[in-house]
Protein backbone atom coordinates (compact mmCIF):
# COMPACT_ATOMS: atom_id res chain seq x y z
CA UNK A 1 0.00 0.00 0.00
CA UNK A 2 3.07 2.15 0.31
CA UNK A 3 1.95 5.49 2.01
CA UNK A 4 -1.36 4.96 1.39
CA UNK A 5 -3.78 5.32 4.29
CA UNK A 6 -5.80 2.01 5.16
CA UNK A 7 -9.93 2.83 5.83
CA UNK A 8 -10.93 0.53 8.38
CA UNK A 9 -14.58 -0.30 9.57
CA UNK A 10 -15.52 -2.12 12.52
CA UNK A 11 -18.04 -4.29 13.24
CA UNK A 12 -19.35 -5.05 16.61
CA UNK A 13 -22.36 -5.37 19.05
CA UNK A 14 -20.37 -3.82 21.77
CA UNK A 15 -19.38 0.41 21.73
CA UNK A 16 -16.54 -0.40 24.04
CA UNK A 17 -14.63 -3.13 21.96
CA UNK A 18 -15.33 -0.63 18.81
CA UNK A 19 -13.59 2.34 20.73
CA UNK A 20 -10.99 -0.24 22.19
CA UNK A 21 -10.03 -1.16 18.95
CA UNK A 22 -10.47 2.19 17.63
CA UNK A 23 -7.51 3.63 20.07
CA UNK A 24 -5.73 0.69 19.05
CA UNK A 25 -5.37 0.73 15.21
CA UNK A 26 -4.99 4.59 15.47
CA UNK A 27 -1.86 4.34 17.24
CA UNK A 28 -0.37 2.94 13.80
CA UNK A 29 0.58 5.27 10.67
CA UNK A 30 -0.76 4.66 8.16
CA UNK A 31 -4.60 3.30 9.45
CA UNK A 32 -7.67 5.14 9.87
CA UNK A 33 -11.18 4.21 11.35
CA UNK A 34 -13.46 5.70 8.93
CA UNK A 35 -16.80 4.61 10.84
CA UNK A 36 -18.31 2.04 13.09
CA UNK A 37 -21.53 -0.50 12.91
CA UNK A 38 -23.04 -2.24 15.56
CA UNK A 39 -24.52 -5.02 13.52
CA UNK A 40 -24.53 -6.52 9.98
CA UNK A 41 -27.49 -4.46 8.88
CA UNK A 42 -25.81 -1.29 9.95
CA UNK A 43 -22.41 -2.58 8.38
CA UNK A 44 -24.58 -3.05 5.30
CA UNK A 45 -25.79 0.56 5.03
CA UNK A 46 -22.41 1.79 6.15
CA UNK A 47 -20.42 0.12 3.51
CA UNK A 48 -22.43 1.41 0.95
CA UNK A 49 -21.48 5.20 2.11
CA UNK A 50 -18.18 4.67 2.96
CA UNK A 51 -16.58 1.79 1.25
CA UNK A 52 -13.75 1.63 3.24
CA UNK A 53 -10.11 -0.53 2.69
CA UNK A 54 -10.94 -3.31 5.12
CA UNK A 55 -13.32 -4.58 7.41
CA UNK A 56 -12.99 -5.67 10.90
CA UNK A 57 -16.55 -7.88 11.31
CA UNK A 58 -16.86 -9.35 14.71
CA UNK A 59 -19.28 -12.55 14.53
CA UNK A 60 -21.92 -12.75 17.08
CA UNK A 61 -24.27 -9.62 17.04
CA UNK A 62 -27.94 -9.42 16.88
CA UNK A 63 -29.96 -8.22 13.92
CA UNK A 64 -28.08 -9.78 11.32
CA UNK A 65 -24.46 -11.58 12.33
CA UNK A 66 -21.21 -11.19 10.55
CA UNK A 67 -21.47 -14.16 8.42
CA UNK A 68 -24.43 -13.08 6.89
CA UNK A 69 -23.15 -9.61 6.42
CA UNK A 70 -20.02 -10.68 4.83
CA UNK A 71 -22.17 -12.63 2.46
CA UNK A 72 -24.17 -9.92 1.85
CA UNK A 73 -21.52 -7.38 1.48
CA UNK A 74 -19.37 -9.25 -0.96
CA UNK A 75 -22.72 -9.63 -3.16
CA UNK A 76 -22.65 -5.73 -3.34
CA UNK A 77 -18.97 -5.05 -3.27
CA UNK A 78 -16.91 -8.28 -5.07
CA UNK A 79 -13.75 -6.50 -3.82
CA UNK A 80 -14.38 -5.53 -0.60
CA UNK A 81 -11.94 -6.51 1.70
CA UNK A 82 -13.19 -8.24 5.35
CA UNK A 83 -11.05 -9.56 8.21
CA UNK A 84 -12.96 -11.46 10.94
CA UNK A 85 -12.31 -10.12 14.13
CA UNK A 86 -13.99 -12.54 17.38
CA UNK A 87 -13.90 -13.77 20.35
CA UNK A 88 -15.22 -17.19 19.88
CA UNK A 89 -13.89 -18.65 17.29
CA UNK A 90 -14.99 -22.15 16.66
CA UNK A 91 -14.37 -24.43 13.64
CA UNK A 92 -18.05 -24.51 12.15
CA UNK A 93 -18.01 -21.13 12.39
CA UNK A 94 -14.62 -20.22 11.37
CA UNK A 95 -15.38 -22.41 8.19
CA UNK A 96 -18.51 -20.43 7.57
CA UNK A 97 -16.79 -17.05 7.66
CA UNK A 98 -13.64 -18.55 5.03
CA UNK A 99 -16.34 -19.83 3.14
CA UNK A 100 -18.67 -16.60 2.80
CA UNK A 101 -15.46 -14.72 1.65
CA UNK A 102 -13.68 -13.50 4.63
CA UNK A 103 -9.80 -12.82 3.62
CA UNK A 104 -8.96 -13.02 7.33
CA UNK A 105 -9.66 -14.55 10.54
CA UNK A 106 -8.23 -13.23 13.79
CA UNK A 107 -9.28 -13.71 17.83
CA UNK A 108 -9.51 -10.84 19.41
CA UNK A 109 -6.85 -11.53 21.94
CA UNK A 110 -4.43 -11.14 18.57
CA UNK A 111 -1.40 -9.08 19.55
CA UNK A 112 -1.65 -5.78 17.75
CA UNK A 113 0.66 -5.89 15.75
CA UNK A 114 -0.16 -9.03 14.47
CA UNK A 115 -3.35 -7.67 13.84
CA UNK A 116 -2.31 -4.25 11.97
CA UNK A 117 -0.36 -6.98 9.86
CA UNK A 118 -3.27 -8.74 8.94
CA UNK A 119 -5.03 -5.41 7.88
CA UNK A 120 -2.52 -4.51 5.64
CA UNK A 121 -1.91 -8.00 4.02
CA UNK A 122 -5.92 -8.01 3.52
CA UNK A 123 -5.72 -4.10 2.26
CA UNK A 124 -3.29 -5.54 -0.25
CA UNK A 125 -4.84 -8.73 -1.39
CA UNK A 126 -3.00 -11.27 0.15
CA UNK A 127 -5.10 -13.72 2.54
CA UNK A 128 -4.18 -13.52 6.74
CA UNK A 129 -4.72 -16.60 8.34
CA UNK A 130 -2.40 -17.57 11.89
CA UNK A 131 -1.03 -21.03 11.28
CA UNK A 132 -3.55 -22.21 13.96
CA UNK A 133 -6.68 -20.75 12.23
CA UNK A 134 -5.37 -22.27 8.98
CA UNK A 135 -5.09 -25.78 10.06
CA UNK A 136 -8.69 -25.33 11.52
CA UNK A 137 -10.16 -24.35 7.89
CA UNK A 138 -7.90 -27.28 6.00
CA UNK A 139 -9.63 -29.33 8.56
CA UNK A 140 -12.86 -28.12 7.35
CA UNK A 141 -12.51 -28.31 3.87
CA UNK A 142 -11.32 -31.93 4.00
CA UNK A 143 -14.42 -32.83 5.48
CA UNK A 144 -16.66 -30.73 3.04
CA UNK A 145 -14.63 -31.15 -0.61
CA UNK A 146 -15.79 -34.24 -2.50
CA UNK A 147 -13.83 -32.91 -5.19
CA UNK A 148 -10.79 -35.01 -6.33
CA UNK A 149 -6.93 -33.18 -6.54
CA UNK A 150 -6.71 -30.14 -8.31
CA UNK A 151 -3.88 -31.47 -10.36
CA UNK A 152 -6.48 -34.25 -11.96
CA UNK A 153 -8.75 -31.19 -13.78
CA UNK A 154 -6.03 -28.34 -13.81
CA UNK A 155 -3.81 -27.47 -16.92
CA UNK A 156 -0.12 -27.29 -15.85
CA UNK A 157 -0.39 -23.45 -15.99
CA UNK A 158 -3.14 -23.39 -13.48
CA UNK A 159 -1.42 -25.64 -11.29
CA UNK A 160 1.43 -23.73 -11.40
CA UNK A 161 -0.76 -20.36 -10.55
CA UNK A 162 -2.44 -22.09 -7.52
CA UNK A 163 1.22 -22.88 -6.39
CA UNK A 164 1.97 -19.50 -6.53
CA UNK A 165 -0.94 -18.29 -4.92
CA UNK A 166 -0.90 -20.97 -1.41
CA UNK A 167 2.81 -19.30 -0.98
CA UNK A 168 0.91 -15.97 -0.88
CA UNK A 169 2.12 -14.39 -4.06
CA UNK A 170 -0.10 -11.14 -5.56
CA UNK A 171 -1.11 -11.07 -8.83
CA UNK A 172 1.70 -8.67 -9.71
CA UNK A 173 4.01 -10.62 -8.49
CA UNK A 174 2.69 -13.92 -10.09
CA UNK A 175 2.64 -12.24 -13.37
CA UNK A 176 6.27 -11.28 -13.13
CA UNK A 177 7.67 -14.89 -12.43
CA UNK A 178 5.67 -16.69 -14.79
CA UNK A 179 6.19 -13.33 -17.75
CA UNK A 180 2.77 -12.95 -18.06
CA UNK A 181 0.40 -9.93 -17.41
CA UNK A 182 -1.71 -9.64 -14.60
CA UNK A 183 -5.02 -9.92 -16.31
CA UNK A 184 -3.83 -12.92 -17.76
CA UNK A 185 -3.02 -14.10 -14.25
CA UNK A 186 -6.48 -12.67 -12.59
CA UNK A 187 -8.09 -14.69 -15.90
CA UNK A 188 -6.58 -17.93 -14.98
CA UNK A 189 -7.58 -17.43 -11.34
CA UNK A 190 -11.17 -16.78 -11.89
CA UNK A 191 -10.54 -20.24 -14.18
CA UNK A 192 -9.20 -21.76 -11.06
CA UNK A 193 -11.86 -20.95 -8.90
CA UNK A 194 -14.36 -22.38 -11.43
CA UNK A 195 -12.81 -25.31 -11.64
CA UNK A 196 -12.73 -25.86 -8.25
CA UNK A 197 -15.78 -24.55 -7.28
CA UNK A 198 -13.84 -22.69 -4.75
CA UNK A 199 -15.05 -18.72 -4.02
CA UNK A 200 -11.84 -16.63 -3.54
CA UNK A 201 -8.36 -16.76 -3.48
CA UNK A 202 -8.24 -17.71 0.68
CA UNK A 203 -9.65 -20.95 -0.20
CA UNK A 204 -7.42 -21.58 -3.29
CA UNK A 205 -4.85 -20.88 -1.11
CA UNK A 206 -5.86 -23.21 1.42
CA UNK A 207 -6.96 -25.71 -1.03
CA UNK A 208 -3.41 -25.36 -2.36
CA UNK A 209 -2.12 -26.42 0.73
CA UNK A 210 -4.40 -29.34 1.15
CA UNK A 211 -3.93 -31.03 -1.29
CA UNK A 212 0.06 -30.99 -1.18
CA UNK A 213 0.87 -28.69 -4.00
CA UNK A 214 2.74 -26.61 -1.54
CA UNK A 215 3.78 -27.87 2.09
CA UNK A 216 3.41 -25.07 5.22
CA UNK A 217 7.21 -25.14 5.23
CA UNK A 218 7.46 -23.12 1.94
CA UNK A 219 4.61 -20.83 2.91
CA UNK A 220 6.37 -17.24 4.03
CA UNK A 221 2.84 -16.79 5.19
CA UNK A 222 2.91 -19.16 8.10
CA UNK A 223 6.27 -18.43 9.48
CA UNK A 224 6.48 -14.52 8.87
CA UNK A 225 3.36 -13.41 8.84
CA UNK A 226 3.35 -12.97 4.89
CA UNK A 227 0.31 -14.60 4.53
CA UNK A 228 -0.34 -15.55 8.08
Amino acid sequence: MGSQTIRVMIVDDHAMVRAGIKILLEQFEGIQVIGEAANGCQAIELVKQLDPDVILMDLHMPAMDGIEATKRILAIQPDQHIIVLTGMLDDERLFQAIHAGAQGCAEKTVQPEELIQSIRDVSAGKPSLSPGIAWRVLRGLAASDKNGQPKDRLSERETQILRLMTQGKLDEEIAEELVLTEVTIRTHISRILSKLGLENRVQAALYGLRTGLVSIAETSNLTNARWK
